[in-house]
């Protein structure tokens, strides 16, 4: 056994959620229903999952919740922020993703979560335009702003914790700039100085959040945390961070199935991967900006699996490519097809395909439900800056770059270190290896 110290879930756990869109309303949705027994939290790891505590004749297998104090269902106060003002009930009915018989339950509920104005900027998400927008006049006052709105959040609801997620649209791609993103002092200088091609609206988030000693999740591929500045102020804060983006369908998939033709050491010509989506997602993913942010992301997975460098003879040069194509009939049920192409024996060519027809937000719902419990159980076990045991969830995992280290986006890696990291802050022993 071991000593770590976590302090307990008492008292409420307020959930600040950036975008009221497809993702954000179908996870509301689906916490409040299940409160009420009138829907499963299914795909919920820390709902459903077991983890083997002891060996020998004291093995156990036990859910999260018996391994750590996790916060109840019962316990979430949701609040969001939206450039459109319709409340999370309108904006369910909207989003098309649930049926309204399985939003009526809890209309009085999402009615009353009502978006803030959000810290916005068109030249991040050409394709949205909403009005509900904060007016600042440089990226420091939209910090401010943030931070006001937090600790008027956190009074009105009383609760005793927050944890912020993002879940709003993909920015455009940010390069990151060693001379803007590599220190804090750096970033606070640009954001004063209202720097706005280095400095992205969800930036302004994550520092807000951070100050306000709130934990910070990136359900998108945006740079965002993925930067020393915000490592440095995440260290001076105490506070745990986490990203990028949500592995939900495809990447989820990949990082499952490259495994298998590694472990059996099969060859890999190619991997080529191409989605359908219709929802608000893809149609901001259409401008060909915001698109490289994702292609960033996703292309990543496969690469830290399959080295060339550790088999040379199998993984040399495969071509890899990434697609997603706008197309509003599918709306959130996305489409993903992998044409996979893979040589054995003597050299002779084999395909493998994969044709995925998932819902896009049903399959993130859980994931932002996992993220945020397993985050406000890290700050209150004192874990701070990246929070490497949440790989499993992320389609590309934060790291630092900077010292060379490299993600780990093997899913059953991901998975191993997410169960020692429970066990630990349970008070057992961490006792399987990552091979």
């Amino acid at each position: 056994m071991k000593n770590i110290e976590v302090k307990p879930a008492t008292g409420k756990l307020g959930i600040l959620i950036v975008g009221n869109g497809a993702v954000a309303t179908t996870f509301m949705t689906g916490v409040l229903m299940a409160r009420k027994g009138l829907a499963k939290p299914i795909g919920s790891m820390t709902q459903y999952d077991k983890i083997r505590v002891g060996k020998g004749v004291d093995k156990r297998y036990l859910k999260y919740g018996d391994i750590v104090s996790l916060t109840n269902l019962d316990d979430i106060v949701f609040g969001c922020w939206d450039v459109y003002p319709q409340n999370a009930y309108q904006a369910a009915v909207y989003a098309a993703v649930l049926k309204k018989e399985d939003i009526d339950p809890v209309r009085d509920e999402l009615e009353q979560i009502v978006p803030m104005k959000a810290a916005f900027d068109k030249d991040y998400a050409k394709r949205l335009d909403g009005s509900n927008v904060k007016e600042a006049k440089n990226r420091w006052q939209m910090v401010e702003m943030l931070r006001e709105d937090i600790r008027q959040f956190k009074q009105e609801k009383q609760v005793e914790r927050i944890v912020i997620l993002w879940a709003a649209s993909t920015e455009i791609y940010v390069p990151i700039d060693e001379k803007v993103h590599y220190s804090l002092e750096a970033l606070e200088q640009a954001m004063q100085a209202d720097d706005r091609q280095n400095v992205a609206p969800s930036m302004c988030y994550a520092y807000a959040a951070l100050k306000e000693g709130c934990p910070f999740i990136m359900g998108a591929p945006n740079t965002t945390v993925d930067i020393p500045a915000m490592w440095q102020l995440a260290e001076q804060t105490q506070m745990p961070i986490c990203g990028k983006d949500f592995k939900t369908g495809q990447t989820l998939v990949k990082s499952g199935f490259a495994p298998i033709i590694g472990t059996r050491c099969l060859g890999l010509a190619g991997w080529f991967s191409t989605n359908i989506l219709g929802n608000r997602d893809g149609l901001v993913l259409d401008e060909p900006e915001n698109f490289r942010t994702k292609e960033v992301s996703k292309l990543s997975t496969l690469e830290t699996i399959l080295k060339s460098g550790d088999q040379p003879e199998l993984y040399n040069d495969y071509y890899h490519k990434v697609r997603i194509n706008y197309y509003p009939p599918r709306n959130d049920n996305k489409e993903s097809w992998d044409n996979i192409d893979i040589f054995g024996w003597m050299n002779y060519p084999m395909q493998i395909k994969i044709n995925f027809l998932c819902r896009d937000s049903i399959l993130a719902a859980p994931v932002c439900l996992d993220l945020c419990l397993l985050m406000d159980l890290a700050a209150r076990a004192g874990r701070f800056g990246i929070q490497r045991f949440l790989s499993f969830f992320l389609k590309s995992p934060m790291h630092d770059y900077t010292q060379g280290e490299e993600a780990i986006n093997h899913l059953y890696q991901q998975h191993t270190m997410l169960k020692n990291a429970i066990r630990e802050m349970g008070g057992y022993k961490a006792d399987e290896e990552i091979d």
